[in-house]
């Protein structure tokens, strides 16, 4: 079958916005995500002055070491959480006063220990209601530097946000992290700040950035690795075929490990330099698994869980419970109505084998709800969704994308 077209990484193009707005120089980004979120974060680079030209295939971004073009400006971030973490931060570099406001959805999710580690660093910052939240107001004045200790045990976007501003202050950052989750997304943010011109250093648990600023580049953006994995579980599940150009052993992307987890249930994976490929051999085994460094894909190996010939545990996975939703919560809660028997704890979750039958997904406006459990549906007739529309976040054409799939039951 033809190779599938993932839309860009959500990720790398997060980051790539933000390295192109604070680097010295115009930036060209490649096949960037265009997503809610992504138009979010370039949306917002506009009310804080930026000029960011976008194409279909390409955006450009005049960058500003200076910081923020205007003295004054009010954002509004949508549901996307590196849009929320990010921008905050990267004004903090500047000179002015910028309030930063977000939905509903996002106002729930926690910040307090990135803003705690801005305040240690001397950001004037204030949270106008609930401490730790959105809405915010950022006074800034530039930011000196030196060091601080965070506490990245929800979500490693603290880190990269500290990362991302450390070439921005004036004296260099040295940031000593505990409890840290989700690894490779770190690796990713380092990567890319190598690929802008700055060298992250590393004396064990403490990240070392040098001042100095960043320069301008031509950057191209992976496919999703997220986005791809329910089109891989998609081919294990129904014993077709998929392969994702552009993904291949080189990616940055840690949630490319999801096909070694499906290559122990039994699927064939073939990793190629600039490719991957998984084909469905009939049968799913059990599996325990950690997936702590690749939490945004436990939902799609929820979603297929029931179907394996024996017990599924994921395992470390409490920050799953602090995403769009409690998303360890929502996978149980739908596969129960399903008929599935699950078990939870406080960061795993134990799904038997079972046939899921079809029912109205209860998706908390989580778009990987949504992906995830449409990987069940070809299998299990009957499955609708209360917002199937919540995908424009990360894949606006998700639907139809997965509807044009030679893969279903049987199949």
């Amino acid at each position: 079958m033809p190779p599938v077209d993932i839309p860009g990484s959500k990720s790398l193009t997060a980051r790539a916005l933000f390295l192109a707005a604070a680097a010295d120089g115009v930036t060209t980004l490649v096949r960037p995500l265009r997503s809610d979120d992504t138009e979010g974060f370039a949306e917002g680079l506009v009310r804080l002055g930026y000029r960011v030209g976008r194409t279909p295939d390409t955006w450009q971004v005049d960058g500003r070491p200076q910081g923020p073009a205007l003295p004054e400006a009010d954002v509004y971030c949508r549901d996307g959480a590196t849009t929320a973490r990010f921008l905050p931060t990267l004004a903090a570099a500047g000179h002015g006063t910028y309030r930063f406001d977000a939905s509903a959805q996002m106002r729930r999710r926690p910040l307090l220990p990135l803003t705690r580690a801005l305040r240690d660093l001397g950001v004037d910052l204030r949270h106008e209601e609930a401490e730790g939240h959105h809405p915010l107001t950022v006074t800034a004045n530039g930011v000196d530097g030196g060091e601080v200790v965070l506490d990245a045990g929800q979500s490693s976007q603290y880190l990269t946000a500290l990362l991302l501003l450390g070439p921005l202050t004036r004296t260099g950052l040295r940031v000593t992290v505990t409890n840290l989750v989700s690894v490779p997304y770190v690796e990713i943010t380092i990567a890319m700040m190598r690929a802008f011109g700055v060298e992250v250093g590393r004396e064990e648990d403490t990240y070392v950035v040098p001042p100095g600023g960043y320069r301008a580049t031509t950057y191209p953006i992976e496919p999703d690795a997220s986005t791809a994995s329910y089109f891989f579980a998609a081919a294990a599940l129904t014993g077709g075929e998929v392969t994702v150009p552009g993904l291949g052993a080189g990616a940055l992307q840690g949630d490319l490990g999801f096909v070694e987890v499906l290559r122990r249930m039994g699927a064939r994976v073939e990793v190629g330099d600039d490719r991957t490929t998984v084909t469905g051999t009939g049968r799913l085994d059990g599996v325990t698994v950690n997936m702590r460094d690749i939490s945004d894909t436990m939902p799609t190996l929820a979603a297929i869980a029931p179907f394996a010939s024996g017990p599924v545990r994921i395992e470390d996975v409490a920050n799953t419970r602090v995403k769009e939703c409690d998303r360890l919560e929502a996978c149980a809660e739908n596969l129960r109505r399903m008929g599935v028997h699950v078990t939870t704890g406080a960061d795993w979750i134990e799904i038997r084998p079972g046939t899921p039958r079809g029912t109205e997904i209860r998706t908390h406006g989580d778009h990987r709800i949504v992906m995830s459990f449409a990987v069940t549906g070809l299998r299990t007739p009957g499955i609708t969704f209360d917002d199937p529309e919540c995908v424009r976040k990360t894949f606006p054409a998700f639907h139809e994308a997965f509807e044009a799939l030679p893969l279903r039951s049987g199949a």
